[in-house]
């Protein structure tokens, strides 16, 4: 298939300065206005703030996009491996973008926001996008991973709530935590099983044979990579939930 390298530069290039513009400017001005506690936080907690709030703007983004693109662009539906030039690929590039924004981020700011975690989650998947967009394939599988950003905004307002100082158990953090642990779940652990299904049933084939053998590894150790983390946060995620569910269970015997 053909592919517009110089499209997917522009668009990672734009991506990229877009998050910095919000970063550095745009969220502290916003942040002020919508939320009166950020002018008190302390200058680490205003960095992390500022770079949870570009998360959730480029959570909502890709997530939504991709979401509409895995329901209907049918280039990527009809060949999930071989895919024809799709929104797909514009989709991959902005979260190609954002990741770059956000090593760069971190890198900088490191005693504050650096995660050794975060460093091998955003490494493997540019990596993963990279093979992408420069051989054109496996396109509707970047997509569907990036389904997983739709639970980003959860986990990043239970952070927000927590620098606010509200109370542990209160109704808005109640909420937000079992809503973060459905969508989590669904998007990030049981979207496992039609993933791994799907490579199963392509093994072998012809269309599979010709993504040759560097393709065909990273494919499968980037999501298992991306997936051992996503296991490990659902599990402290799910820890935090069961916490608050017996709380609230002791609160009503009394």
């Amino acid at each position: 298939m053909e592919i517009n390298t110089k499209l997917f530069i522009s668009v990672i290039c734009t991506s990229f300065f877009t998050f910095q513009l919000l970063f550095y400017f745009v969220s502290y001005w916003f942040s002020a206005k919508v939320s009166p506690g950020f002018n008190s936080l302390s200058f680490e907690k205003k960095i992390e703030w500022n770079s949870r709030v570009v998360s959730t703007c480029h959570s909502l983004v890709v997530g939504i996009f991709g979401l509409y693109i895995f329901l209907f662009d049918e280039p990527t539906k009809t060949d999930p491996l071989w895919g024809g030039p799709s929104l797909a690929n514009v989709n991959i590039a902005i979260a190609s973008g954002y990741l770059i924004s956000d090593l760069s981020i971190m890198i900088l700011y490191w005693k504050v926001i650096g995660d050794k975690f975060f460093i091998i989650h955003h490494c493997a998947s540019l990596y993963a996008y990279y093979l992408v967009l420069k051989n054109g394939v496996l396109v509707y599988i970047g997509n569907y991973r990036l389904l997983a950003e739709l639970s980003s905004p959860f986990v990043n307002q239970r952070w927000f709530f927590e620098a606010l100082k509200y109370p542990k158990f209160s109704k808005a953090i109640v909420i937000n935590g079992i809503l973060m642990t459905v969508v989590f779940f669904i998007v990030r652990i049981a979207s496992m099983l039609p993933h791994y299904g799907f490579m199963y049933s392509v093994y072998g084939t012809e269309p599979y044979k010709r993504l040759g053998v560097l393709i065909q590894l990273s494919w499968v150790i980037s999501c298992v990579v991306l997936d051992v983390m996503n296991v490990m946060w659902m599990i402290k995620i799910s820890k935090g939930c069961i916490k608050v569910i017996s709380h609230i269970k002791q609160e009503k015997a009394k």
